[in-house]
């Protein structure tokens, strides 16, 4: 595979990954838990009564050497928020729960940003594709 086309697949990966990231963190952006200091009935401890907050996940991209990219996914730093929800069977002595620290403007920004790599790294590779279609032409 060529340097040009191998690059733009990397692109496409990228904002596979992208995308793929940002929706799970809007799909589960209302997953919330217990928090780390909630209270508990004897003997019973939220974390294992009930599930953990989601953690939202967040992409960085790097250039490879070589050329082409790579999309390296990590835990969003802080990875909860607390926010009041008394009702909530596993909210601790204050009414609070963890709730995923998902933004978002940010995710609606990094899906635009994920649709328009894919598409200019798809528009490459197909731009690649005609001109070894053309070389091709010319030799034969």
């Amino acid at each position: 595979m060529s340097s040009i086309l191998s690059i733009a697949v990397s692109g496409l990966a990228a904002a596979s990954e992208r995308l793929q990231d940002s929706a799970s963190n809007v799909a589960n952006a209302e997953s919330d838990g217990p928090t780390s200091a909630s209270g508990s009935p004897a003997g019973a401890t939220p974390q294992t009564q009930y599930p953990p907050a989601y953690t939202p996940k967040q992409v960085r991209q790097f250039a490879t050497p070589g050329g082409g990219t790579k999309a390296l996914t990590t835990d969003v730093q802080p990875a909860t928020v607390l926010a009041s929800e008394p009702n909530a069977p596993y909210a601790d002595q204050n009414g609070e729960v963890a709730k995923p620290n998902v933004d978002f403007a940010s995710e609606a920004y990094q899906q635009l940003t994920a649709r328009y790599d894919f598409v200019m790294n798809a528009y490459v590779a197909r731009v690649y594709s005609r001109m070894m279609k053309s070389l091709v032409d010319i030799n034969t």
